[in-house]
């Protein structure tokens, strides 16, 4: 098996292809990367911005080059002798007419081949979507969508198709007889009873009538694709019938302004295999599992064997070819039943590098018997920037927090807040199909029979918020004692909050825990089975919408604390804690990937590094804070008895503006507009002054404007010149928190994983923010630069980075010579032990020090934090004079001669370093022995 040594994350799409990436390749070899980490690269939506909408599992994506232009990239990477981990989508495709499969079951129906591709509850208990699926597509409502004339009927060589904008439906076959025989007559004059192609089409109508449903192999198939071929046959050489056509289309289309015009086009969607409706009936009544609640996105039933080979296909076969010599798994936490896709793909694909996407609570681990190589990183983020913010200064922030804000809930209780409005709102119809689900269970046996559909689905409800990880993973009838502790915990948390439906909730325990099912049929058993899955396919998205894309919005005690797989009631993470868990990851997932910013990140690494500044400064950021406010209390709107924007989303963007404030003074135009789509965004997150089901435009509008005000014309703006120079503080210690940031996640165990453009600084924004290009001539020519005078005079390199930092330059410098540290020790980094060194010392709890060890060789990572009161801003954090007599113990038996494999330095020990020496030059140390 390949592990990479270093992974690249690139961000493809239209504007950035296949060879884009190919120009590029000679510079991530240079840097150090081991392997291209590419996302979705097969066929999407047109005009996808990232490759998770895909349409086409089994052909390249043509919007990023040719197959030539593939190969291209192929042989460049080979000829770097570098790897191919590759993000795949298993879980969703687009709801899009380009999702052929798709379109075939919306065209057929049970006599689509693909009809079983698709995870559609074709029984649903709403009779208008009973053997129909939803296409929640709409801008508005149906009725008004039709009558202004927005969905029309079209008739070209394919067929009859619906379309609305950009989407184009088919029409099932049987539907054409409907079509071709409103005004028939006018035909039948026109060429008389007996003409041959008023018989030819009467012969096709019979045709039509006469389809064969649930044909074997293609016999269907091929009479529709031949009656088809006759009609357009009869269109294209009969004027009359075109004419025929061209006026029932008219006449379909209807008469915006009358009513009733639309009811033949009403009548006709009627009969299709679809529904059309506004987007915002998917949230209560859906019938189809989506990605988390994007109706654009429709879940794939994998665990169909038939399924997974047609899926797979082509990456099979791209990793048999050696080009893809690892796999990314995206939201592995969606499928049915993810330790048997997991056997399944290792048996297909071989003894490849396999990692997946999951979020793991503080203390959770992966399954263990997942034949896996780790997570992609969220867990080993959330840990690392836990390291940098002051957790003995908790107390105070609360306080602050809750007297600005008003914001007085811990953040427990707003979690489970926030998951039951998802549970209200956004997955009412999923939660309600779960819970009608359940009362059908609960019907079959006596002691079930006497729950009613509401208490079964309020207890179902409280369960679903209340619990406490993103899934469990039951598929069978033995429940893992990790899973049957969640479920206990869970259920004994809802019985405090429904005192009234404790037997409902122990019935729902039962279930869950696969208990008291001696009397049942295996018909029963497997029923429960099944809900017990599916409620796992749910408690995941219900965890990510109501954590991750609500309270993470509104919960903004500190907001380097707010990220993807993270948990802002802890703040921040102690020492003991970090090492406890990089010690447990060299002996269990060592090749697991290290990453700290990815396309799913809340906000980029350097701007979590500095808002972790704060965490330092509780009082002074208080009074700043207060200052700001009262300065721009002028500048808020105040409209129908509310003052936009309020207490919490103002402190939010203060949080932002110190956390990314651009450190080029050019960027700063595009900034501010940046900054308005971003505040736009975060509150219809928050869901509470607006939200994407229900926009508040005066809100935002108020927020958006409140923005412009406090960032106009900077030269004379009151507000930006209080708050500029208290930013650009923090900005200076952040630098020092990001060199220490990227030392750790180089030199701890895991595969290194950098997000594309992070070797110079990231302070972007949540997605679509992160995915802005990349000025790689820049990092080029940077780097040439570096190396050009590292080989001969590095100290005199890093004072002149420190003397231009704001550019980038040293956190690229860091970078290199850590991937250079990589390359060069590839089994120390890839195999070594992980082990805790204590400090000494006053200044103990501000250093990080911690060695890998493998077979004689040793590297020590030795990194500061804290440095507000250590350090004036501006000044670098080095030698004795700032390090006292803080000291690292060694373990015995180490060499006493080692090598700074980032400034190339020599120094001498025995039983301690100091500190102080090895920080001689700079702020972070990677020591080797020599």
């Amino acid at each position: 098996m390949r592990i990479p040594v270093a992974t690249y994350r690139i961000q493809f799409r239209k504007e950035y292809g296949f060879a884009a990436a190919t120009a590029i390749v000679p510079y991530l070899a240079e840097l150090g990367i081991s392997d291209l980490y590419a996302s979705p690269i097969f066929k999407a939506r047109a005009g996808s911005s990232h490759g998770y909408d895909v349409v086409d599992p089994t052909q390249l994506n043509p919007e990023l080059g040719t197959r030539e232009d593939f190969d291209a990239l192929v042989s460049a990477i080979h000829q770097q002798q570098m790897g191919w981990l590759q993000d795949i989508v298993p879980n969703h495709m687009a709801y899009d007419s380009q999702n052929l499969w798709l379109m075939d079951v919306l065209e057929n129906g049970a006599d689509s081949d693909s009809f079983d591709y698709f995870d559609i509850d074709w029984n649903h208990r709403l009779e208008d979507i009973r053997e129909r699926v939803l296409a929640p597509l709409l801008g508005d409502f149906y009725g008004n969508c039709l009558e202004r004339g927005d969905i029309q009927l079209a008739y070209d060589e394919s067929g009859l198709s619906v379309n609305y904008f950009s989407l184009r439906l088919p029409v099932r076959i049987e539907s054409y007889a409907r079509f071709i025989t409103h005004n028939l007559g006018q035909l039948t004059k026109a060429l008389g009873r007996h003409h041959p192609d008023f018989v030819k089409l009467l012969g096709i109508l019979y045709l039509i009538k006469n389809i064969p449903a649930e044909a074997k192999g293609r016999e269907r198939y091929d009479q529709v694709v031949f009656v088809k071929g006759l009609l357009w046959e009869l269109h294209e050489q009969n004027d009359a019938v075109k004419e025929l056509f061209a006026s029932n289309v008219q006449s379909f289309n209807g008469e915006v302004g009358h009513p009733e015009s639309f009811n033949l086009l009403d009548s006709l969607l009627s009969e299709q295999f679809y529904r059309l409706s506004f987007w915002k009936v998917g949230a209560e009544e859906i019938n189809y599992r989506r990605f988390f609640t994007v109706n654009e996105l429709i879940s794939v039933k994998v665990e169909e064997i038939k399924v997974f080979y047609k899926t797979h296909g082509l990456i099979s076969q791209l990793v048999d070819e050696g080009i893809f010599t690892g796999v990314r798994i995206d939201h592995i936490d969606g499928l049915y039943d993810p330790a048997t896709y997991l056997e399944r793909l290792r048996e297909k694909i071989g003894d490849v590098y396999i990692t997946v996407e999951k979020i793991l609570e503080l203390t959770e681990d992966l399954p263990t018997a997942w034949p896996v190589q780790g997570t992609s990183g969220y867990e080993f983020l959330n840990y690392v920037n836990g390291l940098f913010c002051n957790t003995e200064n908790e107390e105070k922030f609360d306080r602050f927090y809750t007297i600005l804000t008003g914001v007085t809930a811990k953040y427990a209780r707003l979690a489970t807040e926030k998951k039951g409005l998802i549970i209200d709102k956004n997955l009412a119809g999923d939660v309600e199909n779960l819970a009608q689900r359940l009362k059908r269970i609960a019907g079959q046996t006596r002691s079930g029979s006497d729950f009613t559909a509401y208490g079964l689905k309020r207890a179902l409800s409280e369960v679903l918020a209340l619990f406490p990880v993103y899934r469990t993973y039951t598929a069978s009838d033995v429940v893992t004692e990790t899973d049957q502790q969640i479920v206990r915990t869970t259920i004994a948390a809802a019985k405090q909050q429904l005192p009234l439906l404790q037997r409902e909730l122990e019935y729902i325990e039962a279930i869950l825990l696969r208990t008291d099912e001696e009397y049942l049929t295996d018909d029963q058993k497997a029923e429960r089975l099944h809900f017990v899955m599916r409620m796992q396919q749910l408690t995941g998205p219900l965890m990510a919408k109501g954590i991750e894309d609500t309270l993470l919005y509104v919960y903004n005690r500190l907001l380097s604390l707010n990220e993807v797989g993270g948990n802002p009631s802890h703040f921040g993470v102690t020492l003991e804690q970090f090492h406890t868990f990089n010690e447990h990851k060299a002996q269990h997932w060592r090749h697991a990937m290290n990453t700290t910013s990815t396309h799913d990140t809340k906000r980029g690494e350097d701007v979590r590094a500095r808002l972790n500044v704060l965490s330092e400064i509780p009082d002074a950021w208080a009074e700043h804070v207060k200052h700001w406010a009262d300065i721009n209390f002028k500048q808020k709107v105040r409209l129908g008895g509310r003052t936009i924007p309020d207490r919490n989303d103002e402190y939010f963007l203060y949080q932002t503006l110190v956390g990314s404030f651009p450190f080029a003074e050019e960027e700063f135009p595009a900034f501010v507009d940046r900054v308005k789509d971003y505040v736009i965004k975060a509150v219809r997150e928050a869901k509470v002054h607006t939200a994407w089901l229900r926009p508040d435009s005066v809100y935002e509008q108020g927020f958006s404007d409140f923005v412009e005000r406090l960032l106009v014309t900077p030269e004379s703006n009151e507000f930006l010149s209080q708050f500029k120079p208290f930013q650009a503080k923090i900005a200076e210690y952040g630098i020092f928190n990001s060199l220490s940031q990227v030392l750790i996640k180089n030199v701890a165990p895991g595969v290194l994983d950098l997000y594309q453009g992070d070797e110079f600084w990231n302070l972007s924004f949540v997605d679509p923010d992160n995915r802005r290009p990349v000025a790689y001539e820049q990092r080029l020519t940077a780097l040439k630069q570096i190396k050009a005078t590292l080989s001969h005079d590095p100290i005199a390199l890093i004072d002149d980075l420190f003397a231009t930092r704001a550019n980038g330059n040293i956190k690229l410098f860091l970078t290199y010579q850590l991937l250079q540290a990589r390359k060069k020790w590839v089994e120390l980094f890839q195999q070594g032990d992980y082990e805790p060194l204590a400090v000494k010392g006053a200044l103990q709890n501000h250093i990080i020090a911690f060695a890998r060890r493998f077979e004689g060789q040793t590297a020590i990572a030795i990194a500061p934090r804290f440095l507000t009161s250590l350090v004036q801003p501006g000044d670098r954090p080095l030698g004795t004079a700032v390090w006292q007599d803080t000291q690292i113990s060694l373990p015995s038996g180490l060499p006493s001669t080692w090598t700074n494999a980032i400034t190339a330095q020599s120094l001498q020990s025995k039983e301690t370093i100091a500190v102080g020496d090895a920080l001689q030059h700079f702020p972070v140390a990677l020591l080797v022995s020599s």
